[in-house]
């Protein structure tokens, strides 16, 4: 499973590890990836997403999942994420 928020498309960075020494080695920043499940209201339903902790603030800024996902750029979200803003955006369509 790869390391990147479904929701905001964050990743892996890299930098280095400096020692008092100065000496300098390569690592890795992971982001803060958390499993969670949110609830869309328009559908009822809840989606189990991996997201990061910066993204999960993000969404309860915004006023939840279907918010959050309206104003989300395509390019940024996953493939579940994708299909779950189109079922959204399919049922306020119909609604």
């Amino acid at each position: 499973m790869s390391r990147v928020c479904e929701l905001t498309g964050k990743g892996p960075m890299t930098g280095n590890t400096v020692s008092h020494a100065n000496n300098k080695s390569r690592r890795r920043f992971l982001p803060n990836l958390n499993e969670v499940t949110l609830i869309s209201d328009v559908l009822g339903q809840s989606f189990k997403l991996r997201i990061s902790a910066a993204a999960l603030r993000s969404v309860d800024h915004r006023g939840g999942l279907d918010a959050f996902l309206a104003k989300a750029k395509d390019d940024e979200l996953s493939a579940n994420a994708l299909k779950i803003k189109k079922e959204i955006a399919k049922a306020q369509a119909a609604a």
